[in-house]
């Protein structure tokens, strides 16, 4: 079974009828390169696939429409506009592996992200298209221990990714360089 998952903001006033509803796979597939397949996130079996980027992640412990949804929840949580999902995606992947070594932390992960679908009703969490209405929810979830474990897990596995580091104008550490004064710490041609 495939699933596809539309992550535009869309409206009731958007004149496409298929875009107010969501896109099924047969719309895609029809659409070929109108649809902003950008926004689209593919789940398969095990995995999940972002065809324009070409990333995918594979789970073995969590359902991938778990992971989906802790990927959209890891950008609410963090948003930054200029990072793509694949690094949001490598953040929440050790969630799969605790979820595999401790029964738990897989119950908690499970019943969150079930809890949050609850919430929000037909759709899911990840059928709110809207950015403020995702977060109207996590407001009133922000204290529990689903969230705060999602949301400190994600300093580290989010901001720890070097290949993140320049999306952020972020060098690294500077010590096996010479430090900062030797690369331009004292540098200061404006004054």
């Amino acid at each position: 079974m495939v699933t596809i998952f539309n992550r535009n903001p869309v409206s009731q006033d958007t004149p496409d009828p298929a875009l107010r509803k969501g896109m099924s796979r047969r719309d895609v597939l029809k659409r070929g390169g109108t649809a902003s397949l950008g926004a689209i996130l593919i789940i398969s079996g095990s995995s999940i696939i972002h065809p324009q980027f070409a990333w995918g992640l594979e789970t073995s412990n969590l359902k991938p429409e778990t992971m989906a949804t802790l990927i959209q929840l890891a950008r609410d949580i963090y948003p930054h506009d200029h990072i793509p999902d694949r690094f949001y995606a490598i953040a929440v992947k050790p969630y799969d592996a605790k979820a595999g070594e401790d029964p738990k932390q897989k119950k908690m992960i499970e019943d969150g992200i079930t809890d949050l679908d609850k919430r929000v009703g037909k759709g899911g969490y990840l059928g709110l298209g809207w950015e403020d209405d995702r977060l109207a929810i996590l407001r009133k979830i922000e204290d529990t221990p689903f969230f705060q474990t999602v949301r400190g897990g994600l300093v580290t596995g989010l901001y720890n990714q070097e290949e993140v580091w320049p999306l952020f104008g972020y060098e690294g550490e500077s010590f096996s360089k010479g430090g900062y004064i030797a690369r331009g710490f004292s540098d200061i041609e404006w004054l």
